[in-house]
């Protein structure tokens, strides 16, 4: 079974979410470094990258993101992107 969507201020993201950007999409960055202001376009994380970034927190959170939640671009932050996936649970 997977893991519900931990609940978390507005300012933290949920560990999962920082996993799954660090592994998941290879990004090399240190996750401390992370907030909720951390863009994908920052990380190089290009439309490909967000859609993987999707599929893999449905997968994670055992969640289907709604085709109108899936309003991100590359300028999406990652509270965005942890904000939809709570919407979504």
């Amino acid at each position: 079974m997977t893991e519900a969507v931990p609940q978390t201020s507005p300012s933290e993201l949920p560990p999962q979410l920082v996993r799954l950007v660090t592994e998941h999409l290879e990004v090399n960055v240190d996750p401390a470094e992370l907030s909720a202001q951390t863009t994908l376009e920052s990380l190089g994380v290009d439309s490909l990258g967000m859609m993987e970034l999707v599929v893999a927190a449905e997968a994670e959170f055992g969640i289907v993101v709604p085709d109108e939640a899936l309003d991100l671009s590359l300028t999406t932050s990652l509270g965005d992107v942890a904000r939809v996936i709570a919407r979504a649970a």
